[in-house]
């Protein structure tokens, strides 16, 4: 089975008529999508909104953008002063998203959103590049192939999609469970490249309670329906713990499983998580633990027991005082007292009216 090929038939399909099956039912901000095309809501297929991370002035990467819905919601967000980057590697999507832009770019007030062709796995590789060059040098033998991989490795180097530390958040809803499995990590290493120091990420995706058997995963209606590829929950916090992540939280989980395939649980839930901030300070800085837990424990394996000064770097103090740590420490050096208790998440249940859900954020 090449999961590459039943991924992009089935997405294909879904750009030229409504396919209801693909996606989990989405409260999104009616507000937002005012502001839209019907065309681009009807084929929109997603299980959750990251779009509610965005801030003003952010540059978003928006990964597998589809027909460009999430990518025209946070342009409304990013302001005159952001940027929004879809990246897709479906034709047909990609049309669908490009056909709006001129449209999108007088409603908003700004042309501020871009669509390009890539692999969420390879963003440094531009596709659309690629096949321009192609179409000057066609591979017909092992040189024509060589020179191919020579090009190929030089434009990543000198020329990438996406450069290096270059984004503010990464978004992305119900897509890395479409890469294949050899590729995972690769994808995650690429979300790590391309974000800013400080950076952030919000993916909603699918996760199940257990391991996909093999013989689910030889399901190719099962790989594009957003099943077969999906992490199992564990895996999916650790495959950012290993690369360095910080502040990795499941910020939503949904409570009833979106569906149950030989008893297996498969549910969408949004996963948060912060790139280490670049701090020039090479002062130690006093933290606190706030509670409400005894004792915390931090990435590398420190401890942080309650109500106890720990002397960190000036990084790590910048880190943990940040949002996305909902103001569990507090700097007892500070005049102000603690960090803010705002955290990266969306609004409540309540507030959305999206009653089937839990909002598990961290702080």
């Amino acid at each position: 089975m090449n999961v590459e090929t039943s991924v992009r038939e089935r997405y294909s399909q879904g750009a030229l008529e409504t396919q209801a099956e693909l996606c989990c039912p989405i409260d999104y901000d009616n507000r937002l999508l005012a502001l839209l095309p019907n065309e681009i809501i009807e084929k929109d297929y997603g299980c959750g909104d990251p779009s509610c991370y965005v801030r003003e002035g952010d540059i978003v990467l928006d990964l597998g953008s589809g027909g460009g819905k999430i990518c025209y919601m946070a342009a409304q967000l990013v302001g005159s002063r952001g940027q929004v980057i879809g990246i897709d590697v479906n034709d047909d999507m990609l049309a669908l998203a490009r056909k709006y832009q001129t449209e999108m770019a007088g409603r908003l007030g700004g042309d501020r959103v871009r669509f390009l062709k890539g692999y969420i796995q390879d963003l440094a590789l531009d596709l659309d590049a690629l096949e321009a060059w192609l179409q000057k040098n066609p591979v017909r033998s092992q040189r024509d192939y060589a020179a191919l991989r020579s090009w190929e490795n030089r434009q990543r180097l000198n020329q990438p999609m996406i450069p290096d530390a270059s984004v503010d958040l990464v978004i992305s809803n119900c897509v890395l469970n479409l890469v294949s499995d050899q590729e995972k990590q690769q994808l995650v290493d690429e979300i790590f490249r391309v974000l800013k120091p400080g950076g952030r990420i919000a993916i909603s995706d699918i996760i199940s309670d257990r391991p996909v058997p093999a013989a689910m995963k030889q399901d190719a209606e099962l790989w594009s329906g957003c099943i077969a590829g999906a992490f199992q929950e564990a895996d999916f916090l650790q495959s950012f713990t290993a690369r360095g992540f910080q502040a990795i939280c499941y910020d939503k989980w949904e409570s009833a499983p979106w569906r149950v395939i030989d008893a297996i649980e498969f549910r969408s839930v949004t996963l948060t998580a912060q790139k280490a901030p670049l701090v020039a300070d090479g002062q130690q800085h006093a933290l606190m633990y706030a509670g409400p837990f005894a004792e915390v424990m931090d990435e590398s394996g420190r401890s942080y027991p309650r109500g106890e000064r720990i002397q960190v770097s000036a990084a790590e103090h910048v880190a943990f005082m940040s949002a996305a740590y909902g103001g569990a420490f507090i700097d007892p050096d500070s005049h102000s007292g603690t960090a803010s208790s705002s955290t990266a998440c969306c609004s409540s249940p309540s507030e959305t009216g999206d009653s089937g859900s839990d909002n598990g954020c961290c702080g």
